[in-house]
């Protein structure tokens, strides 16, 4: 077993872990900030979904030739390169808000491109952890619970309500922001270590097509990897669905302001943060497909709560219990990939389950636009139910090993 990296003062998962809270800090500052800039172009659900799903897009444009290249790459140096590459959109964009010449149609490509970007990083960042702390189900269990904290942390907690109020202050100032965490994350990662060749890497099949074949094969082919990948998928649908439209019904129903809308999504973050705990713990006593149907079911009735009471405290305890659930779904699913996945394939098949479990998600955004479009800003969560009570009653009927 390859011996966790270390570098000087700092373990390489360290560096890791203090990669993921700053860049992540910034992300969530601009989570909150482009539906805000979104909804300041535009009031229609369509155009402000269009700016949630262009991230989620790249993924079904990109992730899979990616995976198949990060299984080629320096991994560590496809973290730097994506870092950068993002800090640089993001400084585009600030320029264009500061100078007021930015376009909904601008926005969107902006965050396509940084989801191209992460198209490459994320893959690489996945993989990277078993070579850092090694593939022993519970090391891997504590490793990605904690990733996973500061992930939401930042995403959640500390970075939408500070992008909100950077955004009510200046709407430059959440763009520019993230733009630096970007730069300082890949200072950070240029330091991780030597963990740029896989095991295996010589397997790997000489074109980037039949490297994405194999991976494909490989992902479908495993029973229990193809459960995990449906699972995320359906997951991630039926969030997006209820999540995409959002900040025009916490607007227009719960009486919102900027800085109450990016307090709201704080609310997921404190869920998440007791789900990061739980999860090692639920993953020693429930099959994954069942952590999945039980994450469905507490997602949908949170949903099916703030439709039937559009009520500010309401919402925000509906989201905690969404954070709860998205937490413990996340930390199970991917520790469970990266123990039943080759060192050499760990890219491709990581890129797989996102480009799905992605790709779903801007499905799901899109849906929720058009039917809030359509229906009203309360029909996406009401399809956001249907939704998770029709997948949970599948998860709860499959069983897992041979």
């Amino acid at each position: 077993m390859r011996q966790p990296v270390e570098t000087p003062g700092v373990g390489g998962l360290g560096r890791l872990l203090a990669s993921t809270g700053v860049s992540i800090a910034g992300q969530g500052m601009v989570i909150a900030a482009v539906p805000l800039l979104a909804a300041s172009i535009t009031r229609n659900p369509v155009g402000v979904s269009l700016t949630v799903a262009a991230g989620y897009a790249a993924w079904l444009a990109v992730g899979l030739p990616a995976g198949a290249l990060v299984d080629r790459w320096p991994r560590r140096r496809t973290m730097v390169l994506a870092d950068i590459a993002r800090a640089v959109l993001l400084a585009g964009l600030a320029i264009a808000v500061a100078l007021d010449v930015a376009s909904l149609w601008m926005l969107v490509l902006v965050v396509f491109a940084i989801g191209v970007a992460s198209c490459f990083f994320d893959p690489a960042a996945q993989a990277a952890i078993p070579q850092v702390v090694g593939r022993e189900p519970g090391v891997l269990a504590r490793a990605n619970s904690r990733l996973w904290s500061l992930d939401l942390v930042g995403r959640s907690l500390i970075g939408p309500p500070l992008g909100a109020a950077l955004f009510a202050l200046a709407m430059v100032l959440p763009f520019a922001g993230n733009a630096l965490t970007f730069v300082v994350s890949a200072l950070l990662l240029a330091g991780l270590g030597a963990i740029d060749r896989a095991e295996g890497r010589s397997a790997v099949p000489a074109g980037v097509r039949a490297s994405v074949r194999e991976g494909v094969r490989f992902l479908w082919g495993h029973r229990e990897l193809r459960v995990l990948t449906l699972g995320m998928a359906s997951f991630n649908l039926t969030y997006n669905i209820a999540f995409a439209p959002l900040v025009l019904f916490a607007q227009d129903r719960l009486h919102l302001g900027d800085q109450g809308f990016g307090l709201l999504l704080a609310m997921i973050a404190i869920g998440g943060l007791l789900g990061a705990w739980l999860a090692p713990r639920i993953q020693r006593r429930m099959t994954s497909p069942h952590a999945y149907a039980y994450g469905l079911l507490a997602q949908g009735i949170a949903w099916g709560a703030m439709w039937l009471w559009p009520n500010r405290w309401l919402a925000g305890a509906a989201l905690a219990l969404i954070g709860l659930a998205s937490m413990t779904v996340t930390v199970i699913g991917a520790s469970a990939r990266q123990s039943l996945t080759p060192d050499d394939l760990l890219g491709r098949v990581s890129a797989g389950t996102r480009t799905l479990g992605l790709g779903s998600a801007g499905l799901g955004a899109l849906l929720g636009g058009l039917v809030g479009n359509v229906a009203g800003l309360g029909a996406p969560l009401v399809l956001a139910l249907a939704s998770a009570l029709a997948t949970a009653t599948y998860f709860v009927s499959v069983r897992t090993g041979p």
